[in-house]
């Protein structure tokens, strides 16, 4: 198991090295993943005064950071896409299309902050069912309704990793309180998920680094969702 994983450290798992830092006024988990044999590198999301120290290793690493694929488009997750692709101008930003208009209207959420976040459009859409590459690294989009309404996940099927966003996080789920939340969509999108191998490794967007088997057994949302489904 990767858990718990603490600012700095590495992960590697076959080709794929993963850099994880967590921070912002949220507390907001973002990764940097690389494929070893490419130098390639994708940034999943890109909280508030987190991401220079990622994009800092990825230089001194000599990765070429190719993207900026966000799960969703709440303000933790999507503040400092400026910084990305103002160090790394070939990054491309990818979001669901439902969860673009966050992204295009970033002071439009229901959220007071201490910070401005500047509006852009996607250069990119990801679609449910899409099949991405990051170098040779295969990663397939999961659309994953509920907490937000384009909200996606990023599997990497044969390494067995999962971005999670705001899906599952720390023992919990994401929050269906928002104006385009949905706690039905969001147990149907649990349901959908936990049907991966149960030793998926899931990185959320809060909390540690887990799998999907523990969560069946320890989280009471998961299985109330799941219960639900029956």
């Amino acid at each position: 198991m990767l858990l718990p994983f603490s600012s700095g450290q590495t992960i590697v798992l076959a080709a794929m090295i993963i850099l994880p830092d967590t921070g912002g006024i949220a507390g907001t988990n973002c990764y940097l993943i690389a494929d070893e044999q490419t130098a390639q590198a994708v940034l999943f999301d890109a909280p508030d005064h987190t991401v220079a120290a990622l994009l800092d290793a990825a230089v001194q690493r000599n990765w070429e950071v190719v993207g900026l694929w966000l799960t969703h488009g709440h303000f933790d997750h999507i503040a400092d896409h400026a910084l990305v692709t103002r160090r790394f101008p070939g990054a491309r930003v990818l979001i669901h299309r439902l969860d673009e208009s966050k992204l295009l209207r970033p002071g439009a959420q229901s959220f007071m902050l201490p910070f401005d976040i500047p509006p852009r459009a996607a250069d990119a859409h990801v679609e449910d069912g899409q099949l991405l590459m990051l170098g040779n690294l295969q990663v397939q989009v999961i659309h994953t309704p509920g907490h937000a309404p384009g909200h996606v996940m990023y599997h990497f099927p044969q390494q067995k990793v999962l971005v999670g966003g705001d899906l599952i996080i720390a023992n919990s789920i994401g929050r269906t309180d928002l104006p385009d939340s949905n706690h039905d969509d969001l147990e149907a999108s649990i349901r959908r998920v936990m049907q991966l191998p149960e030793d998926t490794q899931l990185l959320p967007g809060h909390g540690d680094i887990t799998t999907l088997g523990e969560q069946l057994r320890i989280n009471p949302f998961v299985r109330m969702a799941i219960e639900h489904g029956k």
